[in-house]
């Protein structure tokens, strides 16, 4: 038998992980020893509060962050080999959608060792179902430049590109930099742009509306440090 390959999702911040994630996620972890993480010490606190009574001592984990070199990682997965199943962790959300997790996963089709998903909570999914904008035709740009004219440019250049496809565009920010974004893109975008910003997803203080720009000269969102997504849609 050849192990498997699960896509572990976490939580968006300090929630409950059994109040937005279901009982398979909980299963696999209680059977899963060893990880493939972005940061130690908060995945053993992820898999320590799903299963209390799991031995720590136990697991190994190995780093895969953005610093972390590809040829570094081709022997992560070599433990499938043996029958022992390897549990991919993001640092929050789901693994390898706006996470270096993509790379193990593309490691695990050329290995021949089969990928399971598990549910979980995703802030770029949820954002949109919640934005009232186009869930038929999106995409994800990633952060946008921060050099401030460089940032207004492909502002707008995601409006056109909005406009001519009839094209949600999700992107996020660094949550220090939020203010600024929130500021650009009120300079920038068309007064009946719509754009979306959602906060805080799944947790108590989650925040998320969507105005035109000219709509948002008159609000005042807290941003600040916060883990945002922005959806903007000409």
């Amino acid at each position: 038998m050849i192990g498997k390959l699960y896509l572990i999702p976490t939580t968006l911040g300090d929630t409950e992980p059994l109040e937005v994630m279901p009982l398979s996620v909980k299963k696999v972890i209680e059977e899963v020893d060893y990880y493939i993480v972005e940061n130690e010490k908060s995945a053993r606190r992820f898999i320590k509060k799903i299963t209390p009574k799991k031995s720590q001592p136990d697991l190994v984990l190995k780093k895969l962050d953005k610093y972390t070199e590809e040829l570094e990682t081709q022997s992560y997965l070599d433990v499938c080999k043996e029958g022992i199943s390897v549990g991919l962790l993001s640092e929050a959300g789901v693994p390898a959608v706006a996470d270096p997790g993509a790379t193990i996963v593309k490691q695990a089709h050329q290995k021949g060792v089969q990928v399971i998903p598990l549910v979980g909570p995703s802030s770029i999914i949820l954002a949109l179902m919640a934005s009232g904008l186009n869930g038929q035709n999106f995409a994800f740009n990633g952060y946008l430049p921060i050099e401030k004219n460089e940032r207004k440019k492909m502002i707008k250049e995601l409006e056109k590109l909005s406009k001519e496809k009839d094209q949600s565009q999700i992107f996020i920010e660094t949550p220090y930099r939020n203010e600024k974004m929130f500021n650009d893109l009120k300079a920038t975008l068309t007064p009946n742009t719509r754009l979306c910003i959602a906060v805080d997803i799944t947790l108590p203080e989650e925040y998320i509306k969507t105005f035109t720009a000219e709509e948002w000269k008159s609000q005042s969102p807290d941003l600040h440090k916060r883990p945002a997504i922005f959806i903007i849609q000409k």
